[in-house]
């Protein structure tokens, strides 16, 4: 009888820890410390999952803690006063960032490869398949833009996650909290303040930068950013 119990129980217990064993929990915790060029905790950073802003935020000592899904494969970090920083998650339960004055450089001006297709994002041709969320692209040169009273109406037009409040676009409702952050505005290279003046017609390409493929602007492009190429450009 004893011995017909001692079975009994030790069945148990490894069938439940087969079963334990079987189960992959759906979420993983991350743990990291994030620091400054000075090589100083960074506090108030926004923790990004595959270029999406989430409300996990470093504390005074520069400490983040987030749950992620176990299919997220990139994390960010992203400062008003420093910029970005991605790193793949790779199933690490701790990732430390250290940002430097060479994160925030921009790109040099290139050209386009033949054969590759790129967006256009103000520095350079950035290849779709190397960008985290590539850009949404309006081409300027498409007949059915002829009737368009405004650049502002082709981009809200276009593009139903772009609201345009008169002072600035603001896409996909980003915020800080201060409230709307307006997306940053490029023309043919140069940071500009608005699009008015700028006919449809003289208008090449607009892309829109969203989350990690706005990054290159460091923290300029927090909320985003729009980049007009116009036609005068390549006469």
């Amino acid at each position: 009888m004893k011995t017909r119990i001692f079975v009994s129980v030790l069945l148990s217990v490894l069938f439940l820890s087969f079963a334990g064993a079987q189960k992959s929990p759906n979420k993983i915790v991350i743990t990291g410390t994030v620091l400054d060029a000075n090589e100083k905790p960074l506090p108030n950073a926004m923790v990004m999952i595959d270029g999406v802003k989430t409300s996990s935020m470093t504390d005074s000592n520069g400490k983040y803690r987030i749950k992620v899904g176990k299919n997220a494969q990139k994390i960010g970090i992203i400062s008003f006063s420093a910029g970005l920083l991605e790193q793949a998650i790779d199933g690490r339960p701790e990732i430390n960032f250290s940002y430097s004055a060479s994160s925030l450089s921009q790109k040099p001006v290139q050209t386009e490869s033949a054969g590759d297709q790129g967006v256009n994002t103000g520095y350079d041709y950035t290849k779709k398949k190397e960008m985290t969320s590539p850009g949404k692209q309006i081409d300027g040169t498409d007949r059915k833009y002829a009737s368009y009273t405004s650049v502002a109406e082709m981009i809200t037009r276009e593009n139903s996650g772009i609201k345009y409040n008169g002072s600035g676009y603001i896409i996909q409702d980003s915020k800080d909290f201060f409230g709307s952050v307006p997306a940053l505005l490029v023309v043919d290279g140069v940071y500009v303040e608005t699009f008015d003046g700028i006919t449809p017609s003289s208008v090449e390409s607009i892309t829109i930068l969203k989350g990690s493929s706005a990054s290159i602007y460091g923290a300029r492009g927090y909320g985003g950013a729009i980049v007009l190429k116009t036609k005068i450009e390549n006469k």
